[in-house]
């Protein structure tokens, strides 16, 4: 089966049609095509996640398979299909990063002078154990295990030079800040707790094979100017954007993330950009794939809430069980891990390093 960027991108189905009429059908939990998207991301799931060799472990049942998990829709999506389609005994890991972000830890002391930990407030590391807690009782009987990848700021000075040499051709803010949560929840390095009264102990995952959800907002329009672009210009201003993002995803960012995550000798695997998957996803018509312009359930109805970005990924989760990673908002991970701005919020992404 073939990868996203094997093929020209101009070989992909054109981008979803534009409504026929103003009568657009909701989305709703009983639409056919929540089936159908579970079909089609399991069959890319499956290619990716099953017949991995065990990897060197002194575990009787080791990870042969670690997700970048931020705790937020499309990996934790991601997370609870991979679990039917694995054996139950097979172990999970799911690798959460933040990082110590001195002018955040400064702000928060000038409105609270208790110390606290610059790792356990960040929006990651919270949604992270909240989506995992959610595939616990979810999925009983499977080992998931969160591993806690906490990066002092001393660190990540450290490694800037390696990083900035591995993203390179790319030089932005924004490209440093993304590296380094991928280059450093790549190498899978951090603490595991059986329970929460346990100390944690040290871990490195020993699965070579890292799952991504990249291509999830480019595809189904979860970005904020996806829903600016509706605003301005309905249906044909997010076709638009949504077709800028997708020609532009091999240049913008998988070279770039592929160079800082097999830097640690693994490999990463987006389960969104599948060949078949994306043949299959691209044309849909764009009320299909989220909920811009259609009228929220009024309370009461059997219908959920739900953010109308990505809102078929989000009625998937829903119907999965993994109910509070589907009402999710969209946070970029130099955010959620707090890679962003770590010296001045005055530097902008744009800004070269």
């Amino acid at each position: 089966m073939a990868r996203f960027g094997e093929r020209k991108q101009n070989d992909y189905p054109e981008l979803s049609p534009l409504p026929p009429n103003p009568e657009i059908p909701k989305l709703l939990l009983t639409s056919p095509i929540i089936d159908a998207l579970f079909h089609n991301l399991r069959r890319s799931l499956e290619v990716r996640v099953s017949n991995i060799p065990r990897p060197p472990s002194d575990r009787p049942h080791p990870a042969t398979i670690a997700i970048l998990f931020s705790g937020g829709l499309d990996c934790s999506l991601l997370a609870r299909i991979t679990h039917d389609i694995l054996p139950q005994e097979q172990d999970i890991d799911l690798l959460n990063v933040a990082f110590e972000n001195p002018r955040v830890l400064k702000a928060a002391t000038v409105i609270d002078a208790a110390p606290t930990s610059p790792y356990s407030q960040c929006p990651d590391r919270l949604t992270g154990l909240s989506s995992y807690a959610e595939l616990r009782q979810t999925c009983p009987g499977r080992v998931w295990r969160f591993v806690s990848i906490d990066i002092p700021y001393a660190k990540t000075v450290a490694h800037r030079p390696q990083i900035t040499s591995l993203i390179y051709p790319h030089n932005t803010e924004m490209d440093l800040s993304i590296a380094c949560a991928l280059y450093f929840a790549a190498r899978g390095t951090g603490t595991i707790q059986s329970s929460a009264s346990d100390s944690p102990n040290q871990y490195t995952t020993p699965a070579r094979t890292l799952l991504s959800g990249l291509g999830a907002d480019e595809v189904f329009a979860g970005y904020t100017r996806h829903a600016t672009a509706f605003a301005r210009r309905g249906y044909r201003g997010l076709s638009d954007e949504l077709k800028l993002d997708f020609q532009r995803l091999g240049k913008r960012n998988l070279g770039r993330d592929d160079r800082v995550t097999s830097h640690w000798g693994r490999e990463v695997r987006y389960p969104y950009l599948d060949d078949d998957f994306l043949r299959w996803a691209l044309p849909l018509p764009l009320w299909e794939k989220c909920g811009f312009g259609q009228d929220q359930p009024s309370i009461g109805d059997d219908e959920p809430v739900l953010e109308p970005s990505k809102k078929l990924l989000r009625l998937l989760a829903w119907k999965l069980g993994i109910k509070s990673a589907a009402a999710e908002q969209k946070r970029a991970i130099q955010f959620g891990a707090r890679t962003a701005k770590m010296e001045s919020g005055k530097i902008k992404g744009t800004e070269t390093i």
